[in-house]
């Protein structure tokens, strides 16, 4: 757990989060414009919001919008403003974001759904850090850091001709990957700890070890956002301890297999991941059911997914789930 000077809360004990936020840190010092990629729901605007405090710009401007929230012709207008007179119903002159964020941090989530022409737009204010609003003519200077984030891989849309390349590298000056939270499951009971707390302060709840033993191998296709909004749930109905009867049917359904692949099916059709990458997914959570079937025994697993002891091995070190097997004896 690590807090800001402002105290934004980022809650973990995964060595690899330990080292991106150790990164953070070298990072938030810095004007340079970082690009957070993840899937939906890994907590980016979060790393926004604690980039921004740990920065000298802690006590200026922090502003946050999601470019896929508004229409393309009411964004070009919110995020540069507009005179008074450059379209029907502009009543008076609006500041736009940029101008809010002046002297501050300016957070531009979802930039992988904004259309080229915005793109474009978007290119020449952070070129040349003016803001030329609709209908104007005077560009007006600004200082603002940008932070930005996307759920997919922005160099395939590249590739596809759908995001500007140029807009890309100059986004792209320091990239940070939040891995998804099937990646960092030893974070989930300290997670849900700090949820029952934030959610029930007068009420001491405990999770059961069966309870937890279900949560902790659950794939969490929603990342963290999925698991505070059961955790909430759970908070306002637990009578003291969380039982696995509490948890919700896609946590402790029957057919763990029909589960798996709804889950993997879910990253590639809602969240935009790459074909190799959702089987990637299913193949981890595969060795994690196996595993999970065969109380942590590498040769029971291997018969269970019908492969050799060996290719069990090569693939649970392909997929860092050594730990989570014990010894091979039969």
């Amino acid at each position: 757990m690590m807090r800001s000077p402002l105290s934004v809360i980022i809650v973990t004990r995964s060595p690899r989060m330990e080292e991106i936020l150790s990164k953070v840190r070298t990072i938030s010092a810095s004007n340079s414009s970082v690009l957070l990629l993840g899937e939906t729901g890994v907590g980016k605007e979060l790393f926004a919001d604690f980039i921004h405090f740990q920065s000298p710009r802690a006590h200026r401007p922090l502003v946050r919008i999601s470019l896929s929230a508004l229409p393309h012709e009411l964004l070009e207008s919110e995020l540069f403003g507009h005179e008074r007179g450059a379209f029907t119903h502009a009543i008076n002159e609006k500041k736009g974001l940029f101008e809010l964020a002046h002297t501050g941090t300016l957070f531009l989530d979802d930039i992988d759904d904004v259309a080229p022409s915005i793109q474009a737009k978007l290119l020449r204010v952070l070129e040349t850090q003016e803001v030329l609003r609709v209908g104007g003519t005077v560009p007006i200077p600004i200082d603002v850091r940008i932070v930005t984030a996307s759920k997919v891989d922005l160099k395939e849309l590249v590739q596809r001709g759908i995001f500007r390349a140029d807009l890309f590298y100059r986004i792209n000056v320091i990239p940070l990957e939040i891995p998804p939270l099937r990646e960092r499951l030893q974070d989930v009971p300290l997670l849900i700890e700090h949820f029952l707390e934030q959610y029930s302060p007068q009420r001491k709840i405990m999770v059961s070890p069966s309870a937890m033993h279900w949560l902790q191998e659950y794939s969490w296709p929603g990342n963290i956002r999925e698991l505070r909004n059961i955790t909430q749930r759970l908070a306002l109905f637990a009578q003291g301890e969380i039982k696995v009867e509490d948890l919700p049917l896609e946590i402790t359904g029957e057919n763990p297999l029909d589960l798996l692949v709804k889950s993997c099916a879910q990253c590639l059709f809602r969240e935009s991941m790459s074909f190799d990458q959702v089987v990637s997914c299913l193949e981890s959570n595969l060795l994690r059911q196996a595993l999970l079937e065969a109380g942590g025994n590498r040769s029971k697993a291997a018969r269970l997914l019908g492969m050799s002891l060996s290719t069990l091995r090569d693939k649970l070190k392909k997929h860092g789930l050594e730990s989570k097997a014990v010894s091979a004896a039969s």
